[in-house]
């Protein structure tokens, strides 16, 4: 019997924009680099908070600045994110991030650290992220279609088990999910060398798919040719893919392709940290290969539940999105199963259908929506990477 997924509801928080979150979390976020130990210190001082910490935002500027702006206001946008209390070194650009924010109706504040220093800082922010936290509290779960969920995907430590078992997963929810209205996302551009030409075929037009080619050719010329030393065999693929039975990028990038399934076809292309705005369906997101910096960019756009296949076995999270890791490898699983939420090893054991594990997968994804903690979650990993375009001034 075909699976159904049409009457499928989570319980979730309804932001308001209408959007619907699966987290509910108070962020402390810093706009540079600097202010970092001063969101650590208000997270510190008010308990349900989480600082997000990173390297970058000063002396920025062009696409890269574009960027970095994208993403910052993207995070603090997310429905996992109840409210925000935002600290920069200054008022200007942190007042560009809290507008940015602002803009989907959830409680935002701003505190520059400039002429008060940390001390004073960290108490105002830290005043009004505890209001936050006592307000977030309070608000209630409400029943949701499945069709309201924005789901992404990335695949990390990919083996030969990749791309004959997770990803086909992955592939079969969307297959199924898709159809019912949810909105999807995959990327790593530089994994799609060598299968370029059935990605590009996939799109839901041929002038999507144009764009399609013409961003990766881009990235090819621009990014790959320009600044690699010999060939890419120190990273895609990389040592651990080459362990797993990967030889080559064009068998990393045919198992990197399962993850859109059968009948999925793209309908429109993302920037990176791009909110899609075509409607329902799936995208594809111009991102970096790297695990952290692609979940970050995928979060940042909107994503609020991520689905990971892994091979070899990756432990990536996220701050405010929760990761779903799934795997095919019987090592693996035996050997770090404290890392897999869902186990789809019978799949080679030929005791599961690829179709009984895309069944298995939305039923995690139900579940996750509904507040059972990742594995990533529950391990503390919440890797947060910026994309950087170029050197700063």
């Amino acid at each position: 019997m075909a699976y159904d997924a049409s009457n499928l509801t989570v319980q979730a928080w309804r932001r308001e924009n209408g959007r619907v979150g699966v987290r509910n979390h108070v962020i402390i976020l810093p706009v540079d680099d600097i202010s970092n130990a001063c969101c650590e210190a208000v997270a510190n001082n008010i308990k349900g908070t989480l600082a997000i910490p990173h390297a970058y935002g000063r002396l920025q500027f062009g696409a890269d600045l574009d960027l970095f702006f994208r993403t910052i206001i993207g995070t603090g946008s997310n429905p996992n994110v109840a409210a925000v209390v935002v600290v920069g070194i200054e008022e200007g650009w942190t007042q560009r991030v809290v507008d940015g924010i602002k803009k989907t109706g959830k409680p935002v504040t701003g505190f520059g650290i400039e002429l008060h220093g940390d001390i004073d800082t960290i108490a105002r922010a830290s005043r009004q992220a505890k209001e936050y936290v006592q307000w977030a509290s309070e608000l209630e779960r409400e029943e949701c279609d499945i069709s309201e969920l924005w789901v992404s995907t990335k695949c990390g430590e990919s083996d030969t088990t990749t791309g004959l078992g997770s990803c086909p997963t992955v592939g079969n929810m969307y297959d199924k999910l898709i159809p019912e209205g949810i909105y999807g996302v995959f990327g790593e551009t530089s994994e799609i060398t060598g299968a370029e030409h059935i990605c590009k075929e996939r799109a839901a037009t041929p002038e999507v798919g144009e764009r399609w080619y013409a961003m990766w050719k881009a990235y090819q010329d621009d990014v790959i040719e320009a600044n690699k030393v010999d060939d890419l065999s120190d990273s895609q693929p990389t040592k651990g893919n080459i362990e797993g039975g990967l030889s080559t990028i064009e068998e990393k990038a045919l198992g990197n392709l399962e993850k859109i399934g059968r009948t999925c076809r793209y309908i429109d292309i993302l920037e990176p940290a791009e909110m899609p705005q075509s409607g329902p369906g799936l995208y594809y997101m111009d991102t970096s290969s790297a695990a952290a910096e692609c979940v970050t960019l995928m979060a940042a756009a909107g994503y609020v539940i991520h689905t990971f296949p892994t091979g070899q076995g990756n432990v990536i999270g996220n701050p405010i999105v929760p990761v779903i890791k799934l795997s095919a490898n019987p090592r693996t699983v035996r050997t770090m199963g404290e890392h897999v939420d869902v186990d789809v090893t019978g799949i080679l054991k030929r005791d599961m259908t690829i179709d009984e594990a895309g069944d298995a997968l939305i039923d995690m994804i139900v579940r996750t929506a509904n507040g059972r903690a990742t594995a990533a979650e529950a391990l503390g990993h919440r890797e947060f990477v910026m994309t950087k375009l170029y050197r700063s001034a």
